[in-house]
């Protein structure tokens, strides 16, 4: 398998003191920001994607968000032309640029001129980004998916034909040849996360692209892969292990009661602070402003839906007692229980590429160097070690015929 760590680069000062009514203000008005912590949380970040680097990671990850402490990463872009100057071998995965809210020939530029400041290294990941970002840039939500998918046609585009043109809803362009052009070739690999959108499922499976399906496990992880092999199978291919990234999230520790212990805390900022930060994160109300379509969530099997509805609730009245009982079910713990934990996921999701977490909310620097590196000495090798072969709950479709 091939292990990435993702870092959302959340800013490092705990906030919880400006909460009004369980909520961070939104927006945050700017004297709240310390330049000197922005300007620390960079660097250390960097010097965490060093040793990704330097202890034989396959990548890093790391998105885009936008007027909120939740993540620091307004551009992605200006992240990886950092870090390729700063890395040697580590794949840089910007997971992702929002293609809806930015002008596709400036990012097709940019990614083209990071795949060569890398030598190649860069895999695209593009995604349609959250509400909040919509709101900023001004951009109605009902186009969102619209300008997703006509922006993506741009970039792929731009990289691959000698002389472009287009004429769309959103953008035009006339007799565009980008320099300089991607090392990688066509274009550099390109990845598309999912959640829970049925739309998106069918468009990567249409355009035969690789997905991380859904933030959460069990059966709603496996009806969005169940899902995608089908759409895939409908265009003659059959999904692989190469098709799935596996979000999970992780800590290493003496024992599970530690790991609780430690990462817990961070976890719980997170979560109550951080995660919808200014933005709507249930399923209705996305629907209701026109972000999700009402068909969005059809494949899903009733029991699952729930975990699909991403009630806010769940986020913010998390406890520490409610911690604890997810952390018997993820990979906290030791190193043996991370490691099989992983394994066992994996082999169930059947995806050949983790994206590992490592980090959330206000954890000090220290302690996420001290988890890259005891991840790196105790749980990697025999990630790296271990091949998935099948994608269990898709084996029994096969490629339809034209």
């Amino acid at each position: 398998m091939k292990v990435f760590v993702f870092d959302l680069l959340p800013y490092p000062t705990n906030l919880d003191h400006l909460k009004v009514d369980k909520e961070l203000p939104w927006p945050l008005p700017g004297r709240h920001f310390d330049p000197e912590v922005g300007a620390r949380a960079y660097a250390e970040h960097l010097e965490a994607w060093e040793e990704l680097d330097r202890l034989g990671y396959d990548g890093v990850g790391f998105n885009e968000h936008h007027t909120s402490p939740y993540g620091l990463m307004n551009s992605p872009n200006l992240m990886a032309a950092a870090a390729s100057q700063r890395t040697r071998r580590l794949k840089l995965l910007i997971y992702g640029n929002a293609l809806p809210i930015h002008d596709p020939l400036r990012l097709a530029e940019e990614l083209a001129m990071l795949d060569c400041m890398s030598n190649g290294r860069i895999i695209a990941g593009f995604v349609r980004g959250i509400p909040r970002e919509y709101r900023v840039y001004g951009v109605p939500m009902p186009e969102s998916r619209a300008r997703f998918e006509e922006a993506f046609e741009i970039v792929r585009g731009l990289w691959t034909e000698e002389v472009f043109s287009y004429r769309g809803r959103f953008w035009s362009y006339q007799d565009v040849a980008i320099w300089p052009r991607p090392v990688q070739r066509p274009h550099p690999p390109v990845w598309i996360p999912v959640t829970t959108s049925k739309e998106t499922i069918e468009w990567a499976a249409e355009r035969d692209l690789p997905i991380t399906p859904g933030l959460v496990g069990g059966g709603l992880r496996e009806d969005i892969v169940r899902y995608y092999a089908r759409c895939l199978a409908r265009h003659g291919r059959r999904i692989t292990p190469g098709h799935l990234i596996l979000s999970v999230d992780a800590y290493v520790a003496d024992s599970k009661a530690q790991a609780v212990r430690e990462a817990g805390p961070h976890l719980l900022y997170f979560s109550r602070t951080l995660f919808s930060h200014g933005n709507i994160t249930e399923a209705n109300l996305q629907r209701d402003a026109g972000y999700l379509s009402s068909a969005a969530l059809d494949y899903i099997r009733p029991e699952n839906l729930p975990a699909a509805m991403r009630a806010r609730e769940e986020y913010r009245d998390m406890t520490m007692e409610r911690v604890a009982r997810l952390a018997e079910e993820r990979p906290w713990g030791t190193p043996e229980e991370v490691r099989d934990r992983i394994i066992a996921e994996a082999d169930g999701v059947g995806a050949d590429t983790v994206l590992v977490h490592l980090n959330r909310g206000d954890m000090p620097h220290q302690m996420f160097l001290a988890q890259i590196r005891r991840f790196a000495a105790e749980v990697l090798p025999a990630l790296q070690a271990h091949r998935v072969t099948g994608v269990p709950v898709a084996a029994d479709l096969a490629p339809e015929r034209a």
